[in-house]
Parts: C-alpha cells; structure tokens; sequence
C-alpha cells in the first residue's frame, strides 16, 4: 500500500514502463530532478511496489494491458496516476480516465512536458491534502465537508444537481472527469448516454461560478471527454 510521501522534498515515483528506451531515458532524467523512481517493467512487479506518491503508468506491458493496474490502485490509494501510450485513440483514453486515472501523456512526448504534469498533479495532491478538502480559485471556495460554496466571500446558491456536479469534479481538482463519471455520480448508471442533460447542467453551474461563462476559467472542458476544475 502507498504510504504518506512529502511531496514537497523528494517525491516517490513508480514508473511501470518495460520499454528500455523510454525508461532508459526516464529514470535518470527524473532523478536530475528531484524525484526517487522506482521502476517496475511488468504489472506483476508494480503491485508489489509500495510508498510512492504518484504512477506513471504505460499501457502495453509484458503481462497484460496497463490499465488493468488502475482499479488495482484505486482499490486502496488516491495518487495521482499519469498514462503514458502510444494508443491515438480517443476511446483509450477515455476509458482510462473512465477507470480512475488523472492524466493521459501520448507518445512521443516532451521531457518538459511531463515535468509540468507530474508538478501539476503533485501539487494538487499536496493541495488538497493541506486544505481539508477545501478547493479555492478565482475567488470561488468550496468546501466539500460542510457542502458550503462562495464566490467573492458570498454563499453561492446552487440546485441540488449542480451542487452534486461541482462537489464531484472538486474533489480531484485539475483532474479530468468523463461525461460517463460525472453522469454516473450524479444521476446514476441509467443516464450513462445522456451527456445533453450534463452539457445543460454544466451551463447553468458555469453561470453561477464564472465572471464570464462563455469564456469559463473555473470549469473548464475537455472536448469530447469531459470537464475539469483549474
């Protein structure tokens, strides 16, 4: 199981890649950058790893496909998981999203690239951890544990559906939620084709939160996958 890690000093890696280019390439760039990797080439081996604070995790392994691993992980930990694949298809993606993991990084990627996304997912980690599931920006607060939401200072008056909808994506900020999650959280498994009830619902929450809906900063999309908080 994955302990408490400080995030802040030299964070614990698990990279679970068995392609000795990339991790050949990986392993010594992330320690000249602070980070301690542990490194497992199969799924056999990183379900044996412990005390990181975040996966990155690629989908073509020797003993089965990686997202086999996420349930897994999910099962008993909250870290941040971060996909690396060569698979360009959108669906892959979403059905990794779907499983539980935060990001997804195509092949071939940048260096840079992926120092942003891990720092990005970390924080957010780290975040949320410090803040008692207080989630602030741009002037909104929400508070997941007394349900209580404000903008500017004031209580912001959400229905029942838009509430249910903003305390789901705050609880992973900076996460992307897929319009399959959020439909199932929100109204349950026999609503899993209705992205045009989510869309409305989206809308109407944006016109609460953002000083300009049509220009959101808050509840951000990703297009043809889901929605995000900044």
């Amino acid at each position: 199981m994955s302990q408490p890690v400080d995030h802040s000093t030299h964070p614990h890696l698990l990279l679970v890649e068995d392609d000795p280019g990339v991790y050949q390439f990986l392993l010594p760039a992330l320690s000249a950058h602070g980070y301690h990797v542990q490194h497992a080439r199969d799924l056999a081996q990183a379900r044996q790893a412990s005390g990181f604070a975040m996966v990155i995790l690629d989908l073509g392994l020797p003993d089965g496909q990686g997202e086999q691993l996420i349930p897994h992980l999910r099962s008993y930990s909250d870290v941040p998981i971060l996909v690396l694949s060569a698979r360009q298809d959108e669906a892959d993606k979403v059905q990794c999203l779907n499983l539980g993991a935060d990001d997804y990084l195509m092949k071939p990627f940048g260096l840079q690239e992926l120092l942003a996304r891990l720092q990005a997912a970390l924080r957010r980690s780290a975040m949320m951890q410090m803040r008692d599931h207080v989630y602030q920006y741009a002037g909104i607060s929400v508070n997941r544990a007394t349900g209580i939401v404000t903008k500017a200072g004031a209580p912001l008056h959400l229905t029942p559906i838009e509430h249910a909808l903003l305390m789901q994506l705050a609880s992973k900020p900076g996460s992307i939620f897929t319009h399959a999650q959020l439909l199932q959280a929100v109204w349950g498994p026999e609503y899993l084709n209705d992205t045009q009830y989510l869309r409305i619902h989206i809308g109407r929450l944006r016109a609460k939160l953002e000083d300009q809906p049509a220009e959101p900063k808050v509840v951000l999309t990703e297009l043809g996958i889901g929605y995000r908080l900044a």
